[in-house]
């Protein structure tokens, strides 16, 4: 079965200022078996497309990237997807705009991977699901934020730290650690996808929208909430 990723359009202005891409999460379920729009990892990021498209306000143009195949192999892992929907976004809005990404899980590992992208601005990586000694490459001059909550039992609230310590050495890091939040984001869904969307206002189209998201770029790198 031939499988692709694909690109679906939640706000696309006229003359945007800037790109938000927004990837999910979601193991494999099967050997190359395609990713479905109605499948729970996929839906979990609509709410979260949705907040940056109305933080936006007609600026940022948002977009969420649905990967060719399940989970991650060593054949095709989603950073190939997100490669090839950066492509995407320079053949129609040319290679000077700045991107966000915003990915959840895999999603956020995958976000993490392909930071130092030179199209690539600014990351949120909510409950990424990371190793601790991940190779995730320097990213200076983005902004990233990582959003994990502390009783989330699928990915590592420490691996993420490690990841966050070591990066933090090359970009400006943030790091939010969600009181009672779990993995899927549903308890206290309001902070992870604030936090997401004035991150990415912030970075992206420099606006001031206070605390907590001021505090961490000012350099304060742990946060609870």
């Amino acid at each position: 079965m031939e499988v692709y990723s694909r690109l679906v359009e939640t706000r696309t202005p006229a003359r945007p200022e800037a790109v938000a891409l927004v990837l999910h999460g979601g193991a494999s379920r099967g050997q190359a078996m395609r990713v479905s729009p109605t499948q729970l990892s996929v839906l979990r990021m609509v709410p979260i497309a949705g907040r940056l498209a109305q933080a936006g306000r007609g600026r940022l143009a948002v977009f969420r990237l649905l990967n060719s195949a399940r989970g991650w192999d060593t054949h095709t892992t989603p950073v190939d997807d997100v490669r090839w929907a950066l492509g995407q976004v320079r053949e129609r809005y040319g290679a000077d705009l700045p991107v966000a990404l915003v990915g959840h899980s895999l999603g956020g590992r995958a976000a993490l991977l392909s930071a130092a992208a030179p199209q690539v601005r600014s990351v949120v990586a909510l409950a990424s699901w990371v190793y601790p000694q991940e190779a995730v490459p320097p990213a200076p001059g983005r902004d990233v934020l990582f959003v994990h909550g502390d009783s989330d039992r699928i990915a590592s609230l420490a691996n993420a730290r490690a990841v966050a310590r070591r990066l933090s050495g090359s970009a400006r890091v943030g790091f939010v650690t969600v009181r009672e939040g779990k993995h899927a984001m549903l308890r206290r869904h309001a902070v992870f996808d604030g936090l997401a969307a004035d991150w990415v206002r912030a970075t992206l189209l420099g606006d001031s929208v206070g605390a907590p998201v001021d505090r961490l770029r000012g350099g304060e790198q742990l946060l609870q909430v």
